[in-house]
């Protein structure tokens, strides 16, 4: 008999083989930069997919079908997830310290002023206010997913989290089409490159949080869910406060106050 409350997982190969797959990414990127072959990119983007999914479903059988999330389990769930969110704040710290390093001594480079000759930064008031205000939106509607989940409420909690979901979904289309009408490109001086790495793996932090929360979604649909077992949602909201956080200081750092010293 097992006389400890923690979940001692079974071997399994996902670790493993989801670490093969990463690796093929940036690889292929490399591939695809140097030579125009985008299959090794292509084929690790869909082996992480395929992997993360069977992983994530044998998750949901020891969680919600066996019972194995115990409260201790949960707890450390918890504390993991909180240091993952950790990690991630400090890995946008490299930009937003490679932006305001930039920024306030501009070097001869780049002609000792900032924005760089050249650069013509888009208005902060126009799509970037307005992704603003979605994202915004967002956090509020999954707030309201929380708050009915915990009372019960199922299909107020559902509406919720689908309006979550199309509002991240319509954030990407509207950067999608910043991108596209941008006068600079990445290899636009200092300024398009923290431009497009902040901006552009904001995006992807978006895309990653969508996914989560349409998983959720679908589990929340299937009756996963209840008032005292519901921790793969309080991540994925978590994941997507954090992600509302990050945009609010792109917003005023990069667009704002960019845009002010351009003027």
């Amino acid at each position: 008999m097992q006389k400890h409350p923690f979940h001692l997982v079974e071997y399994s190969p996902w670790p493993l083989l989801n670490s093969f797959a990463i690796l093929a990414m940036p690889i292929g990127l490399l591939s695809m930069i140097k030579e125009s072959s985008s299959i090794l990119l292509v084929l690790g983007l869909v082996l992480v997919a395929v992997i993360s999914f069977t992983w994530w479903r044998d998750v949901t059988r020891e969680s919600t079908f066996q019972g194995w999330h115990s409260n201790m389990v949960v707890r450390g769930l918890k504390i993991g997830f909180f240091l993952f969110i950790i990690s991630e704040v400090c890995f946008f710290f490299a930009f937003f310290w490679a932006f305001f390093h930039s920024s306030l001594a501009p070097t001869v480079e780049i002609g000792a002023i900032w924005p760089p000759v050249g650069v013509s930064v888009l208005d902060p008031f126009q799509v970037p206010l307005l992704n603003t205000s979605v994202l915004l939106l967002s956090g509020v509607s999954i707030t309201w997913a929380h708050h009915s989940i915990e009372e019960g409420s199922r299909n107020s909690a559902i509406q919720g989290l689908g309006l979550t979901v199309a509002l991240g979904v319509y954030f990407l289309w509207l950067q999608y089409n910043e991108y596209a009408e941008t006068s600079f490109s990445i290899a636009d001086s200092v300024y398009g490159t923290t431009f497009f790495l902040a901006t552009g793996f904001h995006g992807t932090h978006v895309f990653v949080g969508a996914t989560f929360l349409t998983v959720c979604f679908i589990r929340l649909s299937g009756y996963h869910f209840d008032q005292s077992h519901h921790v793969g949602f309080l991540a994925a909201a978590w994941y997507w406060h954090f992600v509302d956080v990050v945009w609010l200081f792109l917003f005023v750092s990069i667009y704002w106050w960019g845009s002010f010293w351009n003027s």
